[in-house]
C-alpha cells in the first residue's frame, strides 16, 4: 500500500508530537513523584512537630497537664485530619482522639487510605501511630502519638495538586497533537505542492511537451534544486528536440542535392540528351564519393559517441605531431595566400595519437576554409602544470554570436547557404569534441564576426 507524501508527513508530525508528549508526561511524573514524596513527608513532619510543640507547652510541671488546652489542640488537629494521642511519661493517656470521636477517626483513616491508594495502589500502605517525645526543660515528660497512613500520606490538597498537574499535562498533550496536525498539514502542503508540480512537469516532458516550466518558488533548498534541475532538463530536451528536427532536415538537404544531381545526370544520359562520356561519369562519381564520405562521417560519429570507443593511448610529442600536420597543409595555405605560424616547444602527452591527429586536422582545415587570402592562422602548444593547451586561431570571417552555442552540434553549420566550397556536412567539430572529451579534456570556441575564431583544447597530460 502506498501513501502520499502529505499523509506521511502529517502522520510523522503526529507521531513525533504524541511520543514527545508521552515522554514528557512519564519523565515529569517520575521526577515530580520523587520530589513530591520528599515534599509531602517534610510538610507532614512539620505539621507533626507543630502539634508536638503545642502539646509540650501544656505541661505544667510535676506531672500535671493543662488537660483542657490539650483537648483543644487535639480537636483542632483532628479537624485538620490528624489523629493524636497524648500520654505522660508513665503511659497514662492524657487525651485520645479515638476516645473523643471514634467515628470521625475511622472516617479520617478511611480517607487517608483512599488518597494513598489512588496515587500509590501498590505501596502496601498501613496505618501506624508515630510517637514523638514531649520535653520539658530538656527532660522527657510524655509522648504524642500521631496516626499516619503510609508509606506516603497524601492530603486532599496534595492529591488535588497532582491531579491538576496531570490534567494540565494531558491538556498540553491534546493541544500539541492538534497543533502538530495543523502544522504537519501546512508543512506537508508546502512540501507536496512543489513536488506535485515537478511530477506534472516531468509527465509533460515524458509526453514530449518540453515548453512547460516550473515557476513556483519554494523556501526549501532541495526542492529549489529539484525544480531547477527539471527546468534545465526540459530546456535541454527542448533544444535537443529542435536540433534533432534540424538534423533530420539537414541530412535530407545534404543527401537531396547530390542525389538530385545524380538523378538529373542519369536521366539525361538515359534519355540520350547527354552522352555518357568520361567527364559526366566523373561528375557522377564525385557526387557518389561525397555521399559516401558524409555517410562515413555519420558512422564514425556514431562510433565515437558510443560507449565502445577505444582509445589506443601512447606517449608522444604533441608539438612534433602538429608540426607534421602543418607541413602537410602548407601547400594549400600557400595556394590560398594564407600564412600559418606555429609556436611551442616539445610537450609529451599520453593520448591516442591518431584520434588527436584527426582533431588537429579538422581545426586546421576549418581555419583554412574560413580565412580569406592575406589572412593568418596561428597554432600554439603550451603546458599549464599537468594540463596541455592547444590553440588554433585565425583572423577569418568569424562565427555569429547566436551560432556559437551550436557549433559542436551534429550537422550544424553557421553557413546557412551550405556552400559546397566552404563546408562539409557539419560533423567534423562534433567528432573533434567527442574525441577530446573521451580524453577527459575540454574544447571551447571564441569568435567575433569579421575578427576571427579561436579554438582552445585543454587536455590532461596523463604522464
Amino acid at each position: 500500500m502506498k501513501f502520499s507524501l502529505r499523509i506521511k508527513l502529517s502522520v510523522s508530525y503526529l507521531l513525533v508530537a504524541m511520543i514527545s508528549v508521552v515522554l514528557v508526561m512519564v519523565l515529569t511524573n517520575m521526577l515530580l513523584d520523587s520530589h513530591f514524596r520528599k515534599y509531602v513527608n517534610r510538610n507532614q513532619e512539620k505539621r507533626h512537630r507543630e502539634v508536638v510543640t503545642s502539646v509540650s507547652q501544656q505541661y505544667l510541671g510535676d506531672g500535671k497537664w493543662n488537660a483542657d488546652m490539650v483537648e483543644v489542640i487535639g480537636v483542632s488537629a483532628l479537624e485538620s485530619g490528624l489523629i493524636i494521642k497524648v500520654k505522660d511519661i508513665s503511659g497514662k493517656i492524657i487525651w485520645d482522639a479515638t476516645a473523643h470521636n471514634n467515628g470521625m477517626c475511622q472516617r479520617i483513616i478511611e480517607h487517608m487510605a483512599k488518597n494513598v491508594s489512588s496515587r500509590y495502589p501498590d505501596a502496601g500502605e498501613i496505618y501506624r501511630e508515630v510517637p514523638y517525645e514531649v520535653n520539658y526543660n530538656n527532660k522527657n515528660v510524655g509522648f504524642v502519638e500521631i496516626g499516619s497512613y503510609g508509606p506516603y500520606y497524601l492530603s486532599d490538597n496534595d492529591l488535588a495538586f497532582i491531579n491538576t498537574l496531570n490534567k494540565i499535562l494531558i491538556g498540553v498533550g491534546v493541544f500539541s497533537v492538534i497543533l502538530s496536525l495543523v502544522l504537519g498539514g501546512i508543512m506537508a502542503r508546502m512540501l507536496s505542492l512543489p513536488i506535485a508540480r515537478v511530477i506534472s512537469s516531468a509527465q509533460s516532458i515524458a509526453r514530449g511537451y518540453f515548453s512547460d516550466r516550473i515557476t513556483e518558488e519554494s523556501s526549501t533548498e532541495e526542492i529549489c534544486q529539484l525544480t531547477s534541475t527539471i527546468n534545465n532538463l526540459a530546456q535541454t530536451l527542448e533544444k535537443q528536440e529542435a536540433l534533432r528536427k534540424k538534423m533530420g532536415a539537414d541530412v535530407a538537404h545534404e543527401l537531396r542535392t547530390p542525389l538530385a544531381t545524380l538523378q538529373s545526370h542519369m536521366e539525361a544520359m538515359i534519355d540520350g540528351i547527354w552522352e555518357p562520356d568520361a567527364d559526366r561519369l566523373k561528375s557522377c562519381y564525385e557526387e557518389i564519393i561525397r555521399i559516401n564520405k558524409m555517410v562515413g562521417d555519420l558512422e564514425k560519429l556514431a562510433k565515437y559517441e558510443s560507449e565502445s570507443l577505444v582509445l589506443n593511448k601512447t606517449v608522444f610529442d604533441m608539438t612534433e605531431l602538429i608540426r607534421r600536420i602543418i607541413c602537410n597543409f602548407e601547400p594549400e595555405f600557400k595556394n590560398n595566400g594564407i600564412d600559418i605560424a606555429f609556436e611551442g616547444k616539445a610537450e609529451e602527452i599520453f593520448a591516442d595519437r591518431d584520434k588527436m591527429s584527426q582533431v588537429i586536422i579538422n581545426l586546421v582545415s576549418n581555419a583554412l576554409k574560413y580565412t580569406q587570402a592575406g589572412g593568418m592562422v596561428g597554432i600554439s602548444v603550451e603546458s599549464k602544470e599537468d594540463m596541455l593547451e592547444i590553440r588554433v586561431k585565425d583572423n577569418g570571417q568569424g562565427i555569429p554570436e547566436e551560432d556559437l552555442p551550436f557549433v559542436f552540434e551534429r550537422l550544424y553549420r553557421a553557413d546557412k547557404s551550405r556552400n559546397r566550397l566552404t563546408g562539409g556536412a557539419g560533423i567534423g567539430l562534433t567528432i573533434a569534441k567527442t574525441i577530446v572529451e573521451a580524453h577527459d579534456g575540454n574544447i571551447e570556441v571564441y569568435s567575433k564576426v569579421n575578427e576571427g575564431t579561436e579554438f582552445l583544447i585543454t587536455l590532461p597530460k596523463g604522464i
